[in-house]
C-alpha cells in the first residue's frame, strides 16, 4: 500500500471481507456510488467463516434463501448449502461487483481512535506477514468482523488432555492431515458443529461417539426446498428467489413465535420428530430432551436427518454425561464409564468478542462496548460514525446484515444532504433500563455477556430479533428520531 493511500481519508472503511463485509460493500456501491471505500481483511483470503472452517461436512445451519444476499439469488439446488458452495457464492459476489481490488488482505485492525475535531477515525492496522504497523483514516467505520475470535475457539480446560495418546483437534483449527478413517472418534459437543461433523465422520470412521453434557433441540429438514425448486422452474430467478425468501422469513417468524407462546407443546413436537427418526427403544428422553425451552438456545438443523441415520445404522452413538478427565486411551466420565478413542474432536464452541477485538477510543477516552447501549442493534451510544453488523440469533445472519448495510447507506446520504459530519447515538431518556444484549442461555453467550453492549428496554435501544420490525425501523423509520444526534 502506498503512503499516499494510507494518508488518504476514505469515506468508509469496512472491516472484514466475509459474508457481511462483501454484502455491505455491494450496498454501498449501489446506494452511495460516490463514496470511497476499502475493505480491511485480517486474513490472507476472503470469505470469513466460510474460508476459516475446513472441517468435514461444514455447512450452513440456515437456508440459503435467507442466508444469501437479497440482491443475488441463490441458484443452487440445495437450500442447506455446504461451506465451499457458500464461499464460492461470496467470492463470486465480490468479483461481479468489482470489489476484489478494494480488499486489503492481511490488514488486521487492532484499534480505532475517533477525533471529533477532525470528524475522522484513525485506524491502527498490522499489515502483512511481518505485522508492520500502519494507519488508515476514514469518515465512517463499518464493522463486519463477526462476533467470534478467528485465532482460537473455546476449549475448556479438561484435566489430563496432555495424557491422551491420540490426536485432539478443535473444528476451528481442522487441517488436511487429520485422519479418521477406521478410527474410534469422540466428538465433544451438542451444537451445530458437532451435529454437522458426526454424519460426515461416520461414513468412514470405525465408530463415532457424540459426547454431550446435555441435549440440544434438533429438527430434521430437507436439504432441498421443494417449493423453491418449483418456483425456480416456473418464474424468473429474481422473483422466485424473493418469494422463497419471504416464505422462509415468515415461516421462521411463525415457528419462533409459536415456540415462545407454547413452549411445552412445541418442545413435544420437536422431540416427537426425533423419536420418529430413531429406532424403537432409543432413549430419546435422555439424549434428545433438553431441560430448557425451545429457542432459549438456537435449534440444531439436521438436513435429511443424516445424524439420526448414522445412529440408526450403528455407525454412531450418543453419550450424555460429564467428563471427569482425559486418559491415555480416551475419556473417563463422571459415572465411571470410559470412552476409548483414537481421535477426539472438541466441538466445544466459539470464543466471542465484540468489534473484532478492536480497542476503541473517542476523543482520547477509551470506550468499552459493555458500557454502551446498542442503538437499533448496530451502533453504540456515545460512539460517532461507527456501525457494527450483527445478525439474528433466531434467523439467518444476512437478513439483519442486509438491513444494517442499507441503513448505513441511508445515514451516509442523509449526512451528505444535510452537511452533517457526526452522527452519534445519544441516550437522553433516563427511563431507559439496560438489559442483557441477547436473551440466550447458550454457554458461548453466557461466557461473553460482559464483552458486548447492553440493550435498552425500549426502542430505539431495543434489540427486536424480528425481521419485520427491523425492516420497518431501518428502511422506513425516521433518521432524526431524537436519539441519533447529527452535528457539523
Amino acid at each position: 500500500m502506498s503512503n499516499q493511500e494510507t494518508d488518504k481519508a476514505f469515506d468508509v472503511l469496512i472491516v472484514g471481507a466475509g459474508l457481511s463485509g462483501i454484502g455491505a460493500a455491494v450496498h454501498l456501491r449501489k446506494r452511495c456510488p460516490d463514496r470511497s471505500l476499502a475493505i480491511l481483511e485480517g486474513r490472507s483470503a476472503s470469505g470469513g467463516t466460510w474460508d476459516l472452517f475446513r472441517y468435514p461436512g461444514v455447512r450452513s445451519d440456515s437456508d440459503m434463501y435467507t442466508l444469501g444476499y437479497e440482491f443475488k439469488p441463490w441458484l443452487a439446488a440445495k437450500s442447506i448449502a455446504d461451506g465451499p458452495a457458500i464461499l464460492s457464492y461470496i467470492r463470486e459476489t465480490a468479483t461481479e461487483h468489482g470489489l476484489d481490488a478494494h480488499i486489503r488482505y492481511q490488514h488486521k485492525v487492532v484499534s480505532a481512535a475517533w477525533s471529533s475535531a477532525d470528524a475522522l477515525w484513525t485506524v491502527d492496522i498490522l499489515q502483512g506477514p511481518d505485522a508492520a504497523a500502519i494507519q488508515m483514516r476514514c469518515k465512517f467505520l463499518l464493522m463486519c468482523s463477526g462476533y467470534y475470535r478467528y485465532d482460537q475457539g473455546y476449549l475448556p480446560d479438561f484435566e489430563g488432555m496432555a495424557d491422551f495418546k491420540g490426536q485432539i483437534v478443535h473444528p476451528q483449527h481442522w487441517t488436511p492431515d487429520v485422519q479418521w478413517a477406521g478410527k474410534r472418534v469422540v466428538v465433544i459437543g451438542s451444537g451445530a458443529t458437532a451435529v454437522t461433523l458426526l454424519p460426515e465422520l461416520a461414513q468412514t470412521a470405525g465408530h463415532v461417539t457424540l459426547l454431550q453434557r446435555s441435549p440440544t433441540y434438533m429438527v430434521s429438514r430437507p436439504a432441498v426446498d421443494p417449493v423453491a425448486v418449483w418456483l425456480n422452474g416456473h418464474l424468473p430467478a429474481k422473483l422466485s428467489y424473493a418469494l422463497t425468501r419471504w416464505k422462509n422469513v415468515l415461516m421462521g417468524m411463525f415457528f419462533y413465535r409459536l415456540a415462545k407462546a407454547k413452549p411445552t407443546a412445541f418442545a413435544g413436537k420437536l422431540i416427537e420428530g426425533v423419536r420418529h427418526e430413531l429406532a424403537p427403544g432409543f432413549d430419546v428422553e435422555k439424549h434428545f430432551t433438553p431441560a430448557y425451552k425451545p429457542w432459549d438456545q438456537r435449534l440444531c438443523l439436521v438436513p435429511h436427518g443424516d445424524l439420526f441415520q448414522s445412529i440408526r445404522e450403528g455407525k454412531a452413538s450418543v453419550v450424555t454425561e460429564h467428563i471427569d478427565r482425559f486418559t491415555p486411551e480416551g475419556i473417563l466420565l463422571k459415572n465411571g464409564q470410559r470412552l476409548n478413542a483414537d481421535l477426539i474432536v472438541t466441538a466445544t464452541g466459539l470464543d466471542l468478542q465484540a468489534l473484532g477485538g478492536m480497542a476503541l477510543t473517542v476523543d482520547g477516552k477509551p470506550v468499552q462496548p459493555k458500557d454502551c447501549l446498542g442503538y437499533k442493534g448496530m451502533m453504540l451510544s456515545g460512539v460517532p460514525n461507527l456501525a457494527n453488523v450483527f445478525g439474528y440469533t433466531n434467523a439467518s445472519w444476512t437478513l439483519k446484515s442486509d438491513l444494517t448495510s442499507k441503513y448505513v447507506c441511508r445515514l451516509l446520504n442523509h449526512m451528505t444532504q444535510t452537511g452533517a459530519r457526526h452522527c452519534t447515538p445519544t441516550l437522553s431518556d433516563a427511563s431507559v433500563k439496560p438489559e442483557r444484549w441477547v436473551d440466550f442461555s447458550s454457554g458461548y453467550i453466557q461466557r461473553s455477556l460482559d464483552r458486548f453492549p447492553q440493550q435498552g428496554d425500549k426502542s430505539p435501544w431495543r434489540l427486536h430479533q424480528n425481521y419485520i420490525l427491523d425492516l420497518l425501523s431501518l428502511k422506513y423509520g425516521r433518521l432524526n428520531d431524537g436519539a441519533l444526534v447529527f452535528s457539523r
